[in-house]
């Protein structure tokens, strides 16, 4: 040492500085290693999130963000009861030594040396929680490690600070760490209630959670229970009597009471995804809750819902179909009271822990309101509009040329805004996208709240009204939401908290008179009729809107829909994209709206919906929205604005434009051909080729739609031709300009077209070019 002080007294007086500078840095970085630790020095910051429903009833606690299920409770919230259990256990002189207890030490020694392996343990509670705070291998410099945080511990905390830290951090199985998210977890009860059979079995489990897990190992944690009450007796917390049965006639009711340990459900009493998507949104905003937190859930419609997800299901099961979701939403407050995301949470085998709810998927038709609408707002369409239901062909660069049909696979022709929307037709809603344009639509919806169609309006075409994109459930009631409020769009509302977790607020400018509109289509059971029926489980004795969907290859079936008083949105598919068998919007997912709608209203029927502000009504044809006339089998009432009014009374026929034609040479009968005449073929315009030689093989078909039943006159450059067939005939092809006149009674039809003589005769016959 003097050797040492001689040196540093030769060194230059720079020299001296460093060495000092890096002592002193050196006892700075030594300095955590020997300073007490206090309580407020290992508090747990990360913690369990305790959930309640609306009313206070509690759903359940969750993990904390780095996935332990931990929730922190003073040591006077503990039973008397476990903390006698845990110290008789585990340390029961923990109050009468220091870091470490020499007797046990000596003790275990002994025992070690004698048995040659060790025999018993003589860690303290301040050494295991030293351990927990900072694990090191089971060496014996790891020891050392442990012991010299065992004596800074001491050293800055008391005896209660100690144990306190010691039974909230408490390995209770799996994930669950503390004994308060023991007893929520096991027995759905705070740690502050447990019983003397409760809290010795819990205090049984921190020896070997694994060995002693209580799902999996009930007899083995039953024998560690024996010897925690045989500790308790020795310790005198409770009486020999009490732990030690001699005799069935003295057993005790602690040994043998029999405790129900909850399901695999992790302290989750309800609404397992809401829990999880909730906590997910807390972790996001890094915003500090007091627990437990109340939800706008509510308990009893939650299990409800949960309990007609199983049994739609299971129900649909021979159609290949395993998934549900379903979600309840206030009209008045936005509030979110039922939130079921799969038929089983926690049944990993059938993923279900996907969420239904919050998972993308293809709406199918649902999203046709929103494009009815917007045309409507924008004055493309009237109420009372006439679109065609017809064959269409569309080309798609690098596709196939796309002719969309409905599942039924027929077309109805001219139809009215209201049938074109409530039976889902699906050529009259893309005819109404080319209105409005798909990045206006696009817009639009992004307006309502459908932040996941990010792609560009390209990549979306005009499929998008057919359900082209993504969206999720809780997108779509959402966007419902608006329609019930009449335009007036609201965030959803989950908690009651100062900082609720909901979606932000969103404006849409336009009338409340065409969302009134586009409810009563919606609610108009006799229009959908042709798709639906008028008795489908659509219909209920209430007033509601609603609209399926169903995506391609029958993948996703979905039905939303509303009364005055709440929005319900269900989905029912396959979460591994497996196509359902014989299932379609109404089949699948329809009777679990019904059944929640139903239970909804059970005890009151929600008010009507208020008739479109300022539109008058006039009678009209039920499918075709034409003025009625004799053969009009079926006459109803439509909306009109007021201006549109005298056009409808004085226009007195519909005159059906070309787009109709492939349609109409497929009738056989129609009310709109017996008004009026049309030759389907030749189209006006047309040019045709005949070849030398070929005059009498040659032919074009002259064919009319129209009344089959009466006599028709065919005139060709105003001579009669002679012909028994009313409806069809053939003539051969002559070079030049012809005018085709079909006349029937009063009725008649006109057009002109051309026959020109060919330089080159062709490899096939009927060859012809159309200017249409």
């Amino acid at each position: 040492m003097k050797l040492i002080l001689r040196s540093l007294l030769k060194l230059k007086r720079t020299s001296k500085v460093i060495i000092a500078v890096l002592l002193i840095c050196l006892l700075v970085r030594l300095l955590p290693y020997f300073a007490p630790i206090r309580a407020a020095d290992i508090a747990q910051n990360q913690l369990a999130m305790q959930f309640s429903d609306r009313n206070g009833l509690p759903l359940g606690t969750l993990l904390t963000r780095d996935q332990e299920h931990t929730s922190v409770v003073p040591l006077n919230q503990v039973s008397p009861q476990f903390i006698h259990a845990i110290l008789a256990a585990e340390d029961g002189s923990f109050y009468h030594h220091g870091a470490l207890d020499m007797k046990a030490v000596i003790r275990a020694s002994k025992e070690a040396i004698h048995a040659k392996r060790i025999v018993s343990g003589a860690s303290t509670i301040t050494m295991q929680l030293a351990r927990m705070l900072q694990p090191v291998p089971r060496t014996l410099s790891g020891k050392m490690q442990e012991i010299w945080l065992s004596w800074r511990l001491v050293a800055g905390m008391n005896k209660d600070e100690i144990l306190s830290a010691y039974i909230n951090r408490l390995p209770m199985g799996g994930n669950i760490y503390g004994v308060e998210a023991a007893a929520r977890t096991y027995f759905s009860i705070p740690a502050s209630e447990l019983n003397l059979a409760q809290a010795s079995l819990l205090a049984a489990i921190p020896n070997n959670p694994t060995y002693f897990n209580p799902y999996e190992h009930w007899e083995r944690l039953k024998q560690r229970q024996k010897y925690v009450l045989n500790r308790m007796v020795q310790e005198k917390y409770i009486s020999g009597a009490m732990a030690a049965p001699t005799s069935a006639t003295n057993a005790t009711r602690t040994h043998t009471e029999k405790v129900v340990f909850q399901s695999r459900q992790g302290g989750i009493i309800a609404a397992p995804h809401f829990l999880f998507w909730l906590a997910n949104q807390f972790d996001k905003t890094q915003t500090e809750q007091n627990s437990p937190i109340r939800t706008t859930i509510n308990r009893p419609l939650q299990q409800f819902v949960e309990a007609q997800v199983q049994q739609v299901i299971s129900s649909l099961a021979t159609n290949n179909v395993h998934d549900a979701a379903a979600l309840v939403i206030d009209n008045q407050t936005g509030e979110v009271l039922a939130y079921v995301g799969s038929p089983d949470y926690f049944n990993e085998a059938k993923l279900g822990r996907n969420d239904g709810v919050q998972a993308l998927r293809q709406p199918g038709s649902t999203l046709k309101p929103f494009v009815y609408e917007l045309a409507l707002e924008k004055g493309l369409i009237r109420p009372n509009s006439i679109l065609a239901d017809v064959p269409a062909h569309y080309a798609i660069p690098g596709a196939k040329l796309y002719s969309p049909t409905d599942y039924t696979e027929r077309f109805l022709g001219p139809v009215r805004v209201r049938i074109a929307l409530a039976n889902s037709l699906n050529v009259p809603a893309i005819k109404v996208l080319e209105k409005v344009g798909v990045e206006t639509f696009l817009e639009r919806l992004h307006q309502l709240g459908f932040e996941h169609l990010n792609q560009t309006p390209e990549h979306y075409g005009l499929g998008l009204t057919l359900g082209s994109g993504e969206v999720s459930l809780w997108e779509l009631a959402r966007a419902y939401l608006t329609i019930a409020r009449q335009g007036d769009a609201t965030p959803i509302v989950s908690t009651f908290s100062n900082s609720p977790i909901q979606n932000p607020k969103y404006t849409i400018q336009n009338s409340m008179t065409i969302w009134q509109l586009i409810t009563n289509i919606l609610s108009d059971s006799y229009a959908r009729a042709t798709a639906f029926g008028v008795d489908s489980v659509l219909n209920l004795p209430f007033p509601v809107a609603v609209k399926t969907g169903t995506s391609s290859n029958f993948r996703d079936t979905w039905t939303v829909g509303f009364t005055t008083n709440y929005t319900v949105a269900t989905w029912v598919g396959n979460f591994n994209g497996e196509p359902m068998r014989q299932v379609s919007g109404v089949t699948g997912a329809a009777p679990l709206w019904n059944r929640i709608m139903l239970h909804l209203h059970e005890h009151q029927e929600p008010a009507g919906f208020p008739p479109p502000e300022g539109l008058v009504q006039l009678p009209v044809c039920a499918i075709s929205g034409l003025r009625p006339t004799a053969d009009c089998t079926s006459v109803v009432q439509e909306y009109f604005y007021p201006e549109d009014k005298s056009n409808y009374e004085r226009d007195n026929q519909f005159n059906l434009p070309p787009e109709y034609d492939e349609w109409l040479a497929k009738q056989q009968q129609s009310n709109f051909t017996s008004a009026s005449l049309r030759i389907l073929s030749p189209h006006h315009g047309d040019l045709f080729l005949v070849y030398p030689g070929e005059e009498t093989k040659q032919k074009l078909e002259f064919k009319l739609a129209g009344n089959k039943s009466a006599p028709v006159k065919w005139w060709l450059n105003g001579e009669k031709l002679d012909t028994n067939s009313a409806n069809s005939l053939f003539w051969n092809l002559r070079p030049g300009k012809w005018t085709l006149e079909a006349r029937s009674g009063e009725m008649s039809d006109k057009v002109s077209f051309q026959v020109e003589l060919a330089n080159i005769k062709p490899t096939r016959r009927g060859f012809s070019i159309s200017n249409n």
